[in-house]
């Protein structure tokens, strides 16, 4: 049975909290498409984690303002809620793994790829996500969580498809695990209170857990395949259509806001402070992810493969239609 459960919420929560839902220099009008002195607001869509630090860094470092364009960000808690956001015109662009993209695609939603977003360091047990235990747990191997409850973010979705993969690897059955769906903020207190007995985290909720004593049993974005591509910046095929320069435009700024932030990764972790409440402490031990430009197309036939054969999706998905 797959039920989401009653957590008890912990300070630590604050952490992961944006701190506002405007952008660093993200103000200006608007309304969708306004234009300011020849600058253009575009709405985004964006999770509040490590992940996305490349779209604010480029923001400070004036590579969309070149291009005429000014980002205004909003947050959410994964990409299955920003894909209706921006399908709906509520957002220009939005930040979702690729997972959601493939899922959306194959129940008719017009949604296009345009951007890299963010990918696995490809290292088992150095990844920027982790599938982790208290500090107190008898588990030691994936295998080992078969009948238990494990956190994902959001279910029948990339981290799903990926703790599946891993316990697969170690030779457990993945239809016996319990997966609750639960935010990431709220995953180092219900660990830490045992209401779960593992997560499934990206950072910051990995520094977190470390800093309580849990411990990692695998990098599942790993196990589904090397450097997988895990999410990328998408529009709407109508939007897409009916502005394709200023789709070209937030295309090669979001291409070389990720070169520079995989370049630069001392900067990239100090922008993360201006959108979460990140305590220094907490972000030194972050692991970065990796930010390459452009996808990993093999990557992701793997990912959609695994996912299809899980049941993700109604039919397979068109993979060379989806990304750029």
């Amino acid at each position: 049975m797959r039920r989401r459960p009653l957590i008890r919420l912990a300070a630590v929560s604050v952490l992961f909290t944006a701190a506002a839902c405007g952008s660093s220099g993200g103000g200006g009008a608007s309304d969708a498409g306004a234009s300011s002195g020849g600058v253009r607001t575009v709405k985004v869509g964006l999770i509040p984690i490590v992940d996305v630090a490349p779209l604010y860094l480029g923001q400070k470092k004036g590579f969309f303002e070149k291009r005429g364009l000014r980002l205004e960000f909003t947050t959410a808690q994964g990409g299955a809620a920003i894909v209706p956001g921006v399908v709906s015109g509520q957002f220009q662009f939005g930040f979702s793994n690729v997972t959601s993209l493939m899922v959306a695609q194959t129940n008719g939603v017009p949604v296009q790829a345009v951007a890299g977003g963010v990918a696995s360091t490809g290292v088992e047990g150095e990844d920027f996500s982790a599938l982790m235990v208290r500090k107190d747990s008898a588990i030691t191997s994936p295998k080992e969580l078969e009948g238990k409850k494990v956190a994902i973010n959001t279910l029948k979705n990339i981290n799903e498809t990926a703790v599946r993969a891993s316990v697969s690897e170690s030779g457990g059955d993945p239809d016996k695990v319990e997966f609750v769906e639960l935010g990431f903020e709220q995953m180092p207190a219900a660990l830490d209170s045992g209401e779960i007995d593992a997560a499934q985290v990206v950072e910051p909720a990995q520094a977190v857990i470390k800093g309580q004593g849990g411990r990692v049993i695998a990098s599942p974005l790993v196990d589904v395949a090397p450097k997988l591509t895990v999410a990328m910046y998408f529009t709407s095929t109508r939007y897409a259509k009916q502005n394709p320069e200023v789709v070209e435009k937030f295309r090669d700024a979001t291409a070389e806001s990720l070169t520079y932030s995989d370049a630069h990764p001392d900067e990239a972790r100090r922008i993360v402070t201006t959108y979460t409440k990140i305590p220094a402490g907490v972000l030194a031990r972050v692991t970065l992810p990796r930010w390459p430009a452009e996808a990993n197309r093999s990557s992701i036939v793997d990912l959609m493969k695994r996912g299809y054969a899980d049941g993700l999706f109604k039919s397979s998905p068109d993979v060379d239609k989806l990304l750029p």
